[in-house]
């Protein structure tokens, strides 16, 4: 199917995995972002991951965003995620409504119970109960940011209600879009999923529709959805270069294909770029490459990244510019929609 697709806003997200020391990672992830915000990206999405600087580079998502926000004047700036189960809820509340502050309501807030299970351990927490910590974590979060009273009777200073209109939920579960639902947040939806044995053929759409019709269905009356689709994009100018780097990237993805995919085809990186949902290659290409995901249809916001590609930092800012002059607008984005979109939201 060729999904009829009209996209509201449009993010950037970077796992900061530039192949470079910590303090250049965030260097060249700030410049990432600001090029993002020249060429009319909405949004920029960071992700936080404790310990293993194979699968993301940054513990502090807030810290970060606020370094960014002092370099870009407009492009709102959001955690995708952060790993609410390992943080004191209060805590959390109390940065964000700061950071929000201070940048004049530019945060956008994501949680989810995380996805590193040996980080669990370290924080002296059990990763089998990351879903009820998750559950207790996010409602003390809302209870403080909402400015209602916490436990001992004290509220939250700074109070910044208008914040809890801008919770997002991440979750890879049916289950979960129905939870995120019936908060009213918004819905985060990953650039894969793992496949069931049983469904490795499975489309993205496959999995995710469902998800969306959960979370629809349990959307209170009158509550616009947000539904964000996280994809790995890779736009080059042509055809042999994205294959070449998306051969060296995706090769390290390698080790992850049996738990998403065979290698039917014998050509690994093909095996690999449809195990791991990848749109590669030339603006034609991706753009008709998107257009046959059917969940983006029915998405609010696309979320573009190179992971796992992840190609050196001058490709990222070339893919950037081929993504908001080129494959976006094919897919009904335009600079500065999302502003009347918000206003009819």
């Amino acid at each position: 199917m060729t999904a009829n697709i009209s996209i509201r806003r449009l993010g950037f997200f970077t796992r900061l995995l530039d192949e470079t020391d910590a303090a250049e990672r965030y260097r060249l992830a700030t410049a990432q972002i600001a090029h993002a915000e020249r060429f009319g990206f909405d949004s920029a999405w960071i992700a936080q991951h404790h310990f293993h600087e194979s699968e993301g580079g940054l513990p502090a998502p807030l810290v970060f965003l606020s370094h960014v926000a002092a370099r870009t004047p407009r492009i709102r700036l959001g955690t995708g995620i952060v790993t609410l189960p390992l943080e004191l809820p209060i805590r959390v509340a109390e940065d964000a409504s700061v950071f929000d502050l201070m940048t004049g309501g530019r945060l956008e807030l994501g949680v989810g119970p995380g996805g590193n299970m040996t980080a669990f351990a370290a924080f002296g927490l059990d990763s089998n109960d990351r879903h009820s910590l998750f559950d207790h974590h996010l409602d003390l979060l809302r209870t403080a940011l909402a400015n209602r009273p916490l436990p001992g009777g004290d509220h939250l200073y700074p109070a910044n209600p208008p914040l809890v209109e801008r919770i997002w939920q991440a979750t890879f579960t049916v289950a979960g879009a129905r939870r995120a639902g019936l908060a009213g947040d918004g819905l985060m939806l990953s650039r894969t999923q793992p496949r069931a044995p049983d469904a490795l053929g499975a489309s993205l759409a496959d999995i995710q529709n469902p998800m969306i019709d959960a979370y629809l269905e349990a959307l209170p009356k009158g509550r616009a959805p947000r539904i964000l689709a996280s994809r790995t994009v890779f736009v080059a100018d042509d055809h042999a270069e994205a294959m070449r780097l998306a051969e060296k990237g995706l090769i390290r993805m390698r080790h992850r294909l049996a738990a998403t995919g065979d290698l039917a085809s014998g050509n690994l990186v093909g095996d690999i770029i449809t195990a791991m949902d990848v749109h590669v290659g030339t603006v034609d290409e991706v753009v008709a490459s998107l257009r046959s995901d059917d969940t983006l249809r029915r998405a609010t916001d696309l979320t573009m990244q190179v992971h796992s590609i992840d190609p050196p930092h001058p490709y990222i800012l070339r893919s950037i510019e081929l993504f908001a002059e080129k494959v976006a607008p094919a897919l009904g984005w335009s600079p500065g929609r999302s502003e009347g979109a918000r206003r009819v939201a």
